[in-house]
């Protein structure tokens, strides 16, 4: 069985947390992988960068000088593409059809893959945080600082409450802001791109349950 190890805001271990192997057995082929992680980027992309060519330039349509006679090259007008001001040759345009689908199958199997790999790497531990009355990035740092974290990228999981309205880690959220490299996402939200770019999971004791049944999902 993999272990998740357990520590309180000051950093100090406070137990385990067993994870069943039959959650971590089974997983996405590296290429479908892959192509959710660049499906979600390309979709997050506005797609609006957009450059003139040459018939859209609003200049002139004046010979820049004579055809003949002065020695130097032929030219057509003040928008051809070699003039300060000119069109642009192959520039972007502007795409709105380029939306890619990730069957929801997949989707669950990359993100089981990549929760799997990070467990079984021991890159994911478990936060009993307490009542944090307040915000303190400063307690926050000195977190990560224990548990050797400070210089990595963390992503830190709550769970998803629908019960009452608002974010019940408020605290924890306005404490990780100031922080480089730390982010906070709820555990049904967290996506792909964010389990991959990150170095360690910080999952909260409350969100614990919520996130192993990730691995069980079909």
């Amino acid at each position: 069985m993999a272990t998740l190890k357990k520590y309180d805001l000051l950093g100090k271990e406070v137990g385990t947390v067993q994870v069943d192997d039959a959650l971590l057995e089974g997983s996405a082929h590296p290429q479908s992988v892959k192509d959710y992680i660049v499906a979600i980027r390309n979709n997050a992309r506005q797609w609006s960068a957009s450059t003139k060519v040459r018939k859209e330039i609003n200049r002139t349509g004046k010979k820049p000088h004579a055809q003949k006679g002065q020695g130097r090259s032929r030219q057509g007008d003040l928008a051809a593409p070699q003039y300060k001001g000119g069109g642009i040759v192959f520039g972007p345009k502007p795409k709105f059809d380029i939306h890619v689908r990730i069957n929801k199958k997949e989707r669950r199997a990359a993100i089981r893959t990549l929760i799997a790999e990070k467990i079984k790497g021991g890159f994911v531990h478990v936060l009993q945080k307490g009542d944090m009355k307040q915000p303190k990035t400063k307690k926050m740092a000195e977190f990560f600082a224990h548990i050797e974290r400070s210089e990595k990228r963390v992503l830190v999981l709550g769970e998803a409450n629908k019960e009452q309205m608002g974010n019940p880690h408020e605290n924890l959220v306005k404490s990780l802001r100031n922080i480089p490299k730390k982010e906070y996402s709820l555990v049904p939200q967290v996506n792909g791109y964010e389990l991959a770019k990150c170095h360690t999971l910080v999952v909260l004791d409350s969100a614990l349950d919520e996130f192993l049944s990730i691995l069980g999902a079909q």
